[in-house]
Formats: structure tokens, sequence, C-alpha cells
């Protein structure tokens, strides 16, 4: 088999994590892992962007307060659409901290408010408490609530890795059963589509390209999800009707094969689908702008290719509400 494409910094950065003498997170507990996880966003990534707007939020979900932060590059805003994003970290560990660094570049490049969530994680709250928290935040965000201080007319879903399965369940549920304002489009970063069966890509990268075999496996039996369940594995659903759709792989990644089979789903169902490939890249790519500098580029190369779908979809919207405004004069 051909030796795969690694970039020079990929490399660097490769040689340095699988030599270190640290503990790989699968030989830690829970709370080590999350320390971990904070712990690289100091190592691997850039500084957050300093915003005019970065806000706490207390979303009411299904078990409690969900923990949720508004990032802004301006103080005021017409109505518009809003981005919510999940954050990654296999459904055990990642929070608003850990994200913050690129939440902050995503809403200065788009231009665009974000709601990023803290959906609650497992072992404490196993499958689907995430999927549940998830569908109720974008929901919440959807009725342009007060605290938000934004008029929202649609909403964009957003995420990466565990976050981008999120992103896709969410957009489905909202699909079937439609929240306030409309999901216009989804914006999935090396998602987790398809836990059924066991992908190309997942053997050819399972040790040392960051993303592991053992530690997903690691993250599955704190997660303990149902994998035939379509809020764990998306691909297995319907996704005619499905928001277009922006889906990003990494080509080392374990998960490369899964976004692939999604990107192709998708399209043979009719939905307009972009898909973008880091080559020689690793999973969680968003979170080393500093550990893989070359990242940067292709975060700043998948924001400026939505940037173009949010704003035929928003067009499209307001053309179609005005349609059925005319429409509902005339009758």
């Amino acid at each position: 088999m051909t030796e795969p494409f690694v970039r020079p910094d990929v490399q660097a950065l490769l040689a340095f994590l699988n030599n270190a003498p640290t503990p790989r997170i699968n030989e830690v507990d829970v709370a080590t892992a999350r320390t971990m996880m904070m712990t690289s966003r100091t190592l691997l990534d850039a500084e957050p962007v300093a915003l005019p707007v970065i806000r706490d939020l207390a979303i009411p979900g299904p078990a409690g307060d969900i923990p949720a932060r508004l990032y802004d590059a301006r103080e005021r805003r017409e109505p518009g659409p809003v981005m919510v994003f999940f954050h990654g970290g296999g459904f055990v560990i990642g929070d608003l901290e850990t994200h913050e660094p690129y939440c902050t570049r995503a809403a200065q490049l788009l231009d665009l408010p974000i709601v990023a969530i803290d959906y609650a994680l497992a072992p404490e709250h196993p499958w689907p408490a995430a999927p549940d928290d998830c569908e109720a935040a974008a929901r919440w965000v959807a009725t342009s609530p007060p605290p938000l201080g934004r008029a929202v007319t649609s909403l964009v879903l957003s995420g990466d890795s565990a976050g981008g399965a999120l992103t896709i369940i969410t957009t489905m549920s909202l699909r079937d059963r439609p929240a306030a304002v409309p999901v216009i489009a989804q914006f999935a970063f090396y998602p987790v589509t398809d836990m059924t069966r066991t992908y190309d890509s997942q053997d050819r990268f399972a040790d040392g390209y960051m993303l592991t075999a053992a530690s997903m496996t690691w993250f599955d039996d704190h997660y303990k999800p149902d994998y035939a369940d379509i809020r764990t594995s998306p691909l297995l659903g319907k996704h005619e009707g499905m928001p277009p759709t922006l889906v990003v792989t990494a080509s080392l990644d374990p998960l490369r094969d899964q976004g692939r089979a999604y990107a192709a789903a998708l399209i043979a169902a009719g939905v307009q689908t972009l898909y973008r490939e880091a080559a020689g890249n690793i999973h969680g790519f968003i979170n080393m702008a500093k550990g893989v500098p070359s990242s940067v580029g292709d975060i700043a190369g998948a924001l400026a290719a939505l940037a173009p779908v949010i704003a035929e979809a928003e067009a499209n919207r307001v053309m179609a509400q005005a349609s059925g405004t005319n429409a509902a004069r005339a009758a």
C-alpha cells in the first residue's frame, strides 16, 4: 500500500506526540482526559480572537440549564442567521473553553454570530443526553430569546467530530419537526456518521495519526450509544430534504471515510453538497492552528466556501417568505 501524504508540519507534530512519554487518552480516567484536552489547547491552538461580544448564556434543557456562549464580531446586528456550534471530543471531553479559539476565528471570518453549546457529556450523561441537549439548544436559539440579544431569522448548524455528528442529528430532527426558524445550512468537520461498521480509513489510520482506534473505543465505552439508531449513526437515516451542506474531512483521519460516505449520500439524495478534504492533515485540526500552522489555511478555506452557501440559502429563504406573503395577500 502506498504511503499516505503527510504534510511536514503534521509529520513534525505526530513525531513529537507519538514519542512523548505521556499517557494516551484511553489510558487515563475521564477527569484526566478532559484536562489533557484543555492542555492541548494551550500547546496546539492559537489564542482566541478578541471580539466585542463574548457572552455566557444558560439555555433551558431537558435535564437542566445548558451552558452556552455567544461570539460576535459586532455589538449590534440586523436580524439574520446565527450559527449554533457543537464541539468535538468523543461525547466525553471538550467544552466551551477547548473550542473558543476556533469559535472566535469563525465568528470573525464569517461575520456571523455563533452560539457554542456545552452539551452534557458522558459518562455522567450517556447517550442520548448529548443529542437531546443539542436539539433543545438549537430550538431555543431559533426563538430569538432576549438573552441572545439578536433577532434570528435562520440557523446554521455546525460542529466537529462528535459535534459534527450532533450537527447532522440535530439538523435531521429540525427537518422532521421544524423549529421557530429554519436550518438553512449545516457544516460538519470530520463527522462521525456511521458506527455500525468499520471503514477502510479506520483500519489504515488506526494508530499514530492523533485519533486512534483505542481512543475511539474508550469514547464509545463511556458514551454507550445505540449504534443502529440514527441519532448515533445519521448516515443510516433519510437524507432528502436536508439543507445545503459542507462536509470537511482530513485525509489521515480514521473518520475520513465516514465523512466521504455522508457527503455521497447527500449528493445521491439531491442535497446541495460541498465536500472538502484537508490533504495530509489529521483529525482535530481546527484546534491546531499553532501545532499545525497549515491548518489555518484549511479552516479559512472551509469558512470561505461556507460563506456563499449561507448567503444564498438566506436569500432563498427571504424570497420564499416574500412569495408566500404575496400569495397569501392575493388569496
